[in-house]
């Protein structure tokens, strides 16, 4: 099916990506495009009939689990770690002016 790769077209995609082809490169581009278009063409001829449609080619499933908490509300020992506490929190060093 001989995709044809416009001048625009590999101008707008050097736009894109910020590279600067030489007239050469854009050419080669051109045909390299053109062939990755004829291959994807063909896969549009494969007869899929039957085949279940999938976003990865293993099988993929979430796994869940209960969230339960494992070690409670233990503020009095956490706190034990901070320079200085009030309230039941931590205070720090101010970081931000």
């Amino acid at each position: 099916m001989a995709n044809i790769i416009s001048d625009e077209t590999i101008e707008y995609v050097g736009i894109l990506s910020k590279l600067e082809l030489s007239g050469e490169q854009k050419e080669q581009a051109k045909k390299d495009m053109g062939l990755m278009l004829d291959y994807i063409d063909q896969l549009s001829e494969l007869d899929t009939t039957g085949v279940e449609p999938m976003s990865h080619i293993f099988p993929i499933h979430n796994v869940f689990r209960q969230d339960t908490v494992t070690n409670g509300d233990d503020q009095e020992n956490i706190l034990r770690n901070a320079p200085e506490e009030r309230d039941g929190s931590f205070i720090v060093p101010k970081t931000v002016d």
